[in-house]
Parts: structure tokens; C-alpha cells; sequence
């Protein structure tokens, strides 16, 4: 071969490697981020989960793409949600805003790695046979909010001590409901205090239990957790504040609260977490090197600006216990 001819070839080659180089690289990871609730009600956990990314080296539309898919409180679109999901073949799907959408994930794919967060105890519901050794491709965060309802009934009835009734809003499609009523229901039997059950599973359904709650004279109200619960937070704190109803929410960040009292796990640190799993599994954990996490604290906060407009005075006992008291 002439030399010249040798480097014509060597200086075509050097012009191709780059861009060879280049088409070899691996594709963008997409998450695929599956929700019971709404868009517009998550954006404080939307932003911790971001937290949580971040602190993995992950930022989406950096080194990561995330596909979106929000059920707005309607549970049985959770499934096509999900199979959509893997049908763009996602790397790891984060499920959130209820048991639900893990459950979802979980019979759409064995396969691709799952995080959930779920106030559920996640083992009892199905999602993993272990918290500490978690098998298959699901792990997450759980901050059993079913096993807490016993203790805002008391909350409340400590803060209201006059409510003859005391109602207790769930959503009956949720599948943590039948737990939280049989902790609610026997912490009331051995309280002496009569409970009224109201379902609500749509926001018409929300005007009707309050319609049979103000009919009814209760004195206070409980919202269990649940995401289309969640996702109707101003119709409700706009119906309890109409007809002048003390209000305990459990669906709420304690960060942001906007009933009377809240009582429950900090969830944009959950959310936080969700995003450091999901960011090690991108990294190359596998879900079942990872414990199921659980919070360390339950949060309870005071609104005393919303007491004073019902005329209530808040015991010192409860102020005292309050991690943090709203003026």
C-alpha cells in the first residue's frame, strides 16, 4: 500500500470513530412515574422526590427522562397506567399515592425494578413478603398509616371531648380501608365513643358524606389516608370549614396543613426516599438489596388559627406533645 494511500485510510477512520463512538452510547433511562392522585395535588412530593434524585446524581432531562402517568384518584386505571408504563419499556418504575399503584406496577411486570410509597403495611396488602429482605423487583418506603388511626381517634376526642359523635371519612375502594376501620372501630369500643363511618370513593360522594355528617350534629371529623381523599383536600377543608367541623387529617404533609390538627409520617421525607432508591437502582442496586424503609417519627401539628375560628381551646396537653403549633 503507498503511503499515501495509508493515510488517506488512517485520517477516514479517525473521522468515523467519533461518531461511532458516539451512536454507541447508552440510551437516556426513563422512569416511569405512576400515581393514584393528581399533578396539581402532588408538586411538594413531586419536588422531594427530585430531592431525592438529586442526592443519587440524577436530574431529569440531564441524565434521566421520566414518563408520567397520573390516575387521578380513579384506582382502576392503575393497571393500563402501568401496563403503558412497561409497554415503553421504562427502567424503574416509581409507584406512588397508595398501595394501589404498587400493586398495579407489580402485576404489570416482573421484570423491570419497582419502588413504591404506601401508607399500607406493604407486606400484609402483597407487595413484599419481607420488609428487611424484600424479594423480586419490589422494594419502597412505607409509613402505615393504617396502624395510626387508633391514636388520631384519640387526638381528636382529646381535642373535641364533647363530640357525642365522632365521624371518620375513608375512601372504600382504597385497600388499606378495612385495616384502619378495624383499628378505628376497636380503639372507639374500648374508648366508649360512638364513631360514624361515611364512603366516599368521588367528589360527589364528599358532599353527600358531609351532607349525612352535618345531619347527623357529629362533632368532629377524622380523614383517613387515602389518594383521592388527598387529591379533594380543598373541598373538604372548604366543606369542614362551611359547617364548622374540627378536622384531623391524615392524608396531608404536616409540612402544609390545612385542617385543625394532623397527625402522621413527614411525606415529602418519603417521597425524598423514593427518589434515593429509585436513583440507586438506576445506578445498578437491585430492589431486594434494598430494606423496605420506615419512618422513624410520626409528626403532630396544631393549627390554632383554624381552633380559634371553631372557639376551641386546645388542651395543654396536646400543645405540649405538638411538634409544631401554627399561630
Amino acid at each position: 500500500m503507498r503511503r499515501r494511500e495509508f493515510i488517506t485510510l488512517v485520517s477516514g477512520a479517525a473521522a468515523i470513530w467519533p461518531l461511532a463512538a458516539h451512536a454507541q452510547q447508552p440510551p437516556m433511562p426513563v422512569i416511569g412515574f405512576l400515581s393514584g392522585v393528581s399533578a396539581s395535588t402532588f408538586a411538594p412530593m413531586i419536588a422531594a422526590f427530585y430531592k431525592g434524585l438529586k442526592e443519587t446524581g440524577y436530574a431529569e432531562g440531564q441524565n434521566v427522562a421520566i414518563e408520567y402517568r397520573w390516575a387521578e384518584g380513579q384506582y382502576d386505571r392503575l393497571r393500563a397506567l402501568a401496563a403503558d408504563l412497561v409497554g415503553h419499556r421504562v427502567t424503574v418504575i416509581a409507584a406512588t399515592g397508595g398501595p394501589a399503584s404498587g400493586l398495579a406496577a407489580k402485576a404489570a411486570t416482573s421484570s423491570i425494578p419497582i419502588v413504591f410509597s404506601s401508607g399500607s403495611d406493604p407486606v400484609s396488602v402483597g407487595l413484599v413478603k419481607d420488609l428487611a429482605r424484600p424479594e423480586g423487583n419490589v422494594t419502597g418506603i412505607t409509613f402505615f398509616a393504617d396502624t395510626i388511626m387508633a391514636k388520631r381517634l384519640e387526638l381528636m376526642r382529646e381535642l373535641v371531648p364533647g363530640a357525642p359523635i365522632i365521624a371518620v371519612l375513608v375512601n372504600p375502594n382504597n385497600v388499606d380501608t378495612p385495616t384502619e376501620l378495624r383499628e378505628v372501630q376497636a380503639a372507639a369500643r374500648e374508648a366508649g365513643q360512638e364513631i360514624m363511618v361515611l364512603n366516599a370513593s368521588t367528589p360527589s360522594e364528599i358532599d353527600a358524606a358531609f351532607a349525612a355528617l352535618v345531619q347527623r350534629a357529629t362533632g368532629a371529623l377524622v380523614v383517613a389516608g387515602d389518594p383521592m381523599l388527598a387529591a379533594q383536600r380543598d373541598q373538604i377543608r372548604a366543606l369542614a370549614h362551611r359547617h364548622a367541623i374540627p378536622m384531623l387529617s391524615s392524608n396531608l404533609d404536616p409540612d402544609n396543613p390545612d385542617a385543625l390538627i394532623t397527625y402522621g409520617a413527614r411525606l415529602t421525607e418519603s417521597y425524598r426516599q423514593v427518589g434515593i432508591y429509585t436513583g440507586k437502582i438506576l445506578a445498578g442496586a437491585k430492589p431486594k438489596d434494598l430494606p423496605v424503609l420506615r419512618p422513624t417519627k410520626f409528626l403532630l401539628t396544631i393549627n390554632l388559627k383554624i381552633a380559634k375560628e371553631l372557639g376551641l381551646k386546645v388542651p395543654t396537653s396536646i400543645l405540649l406533645l405538638a411538634d409544631e403549633v401554627i399561630e
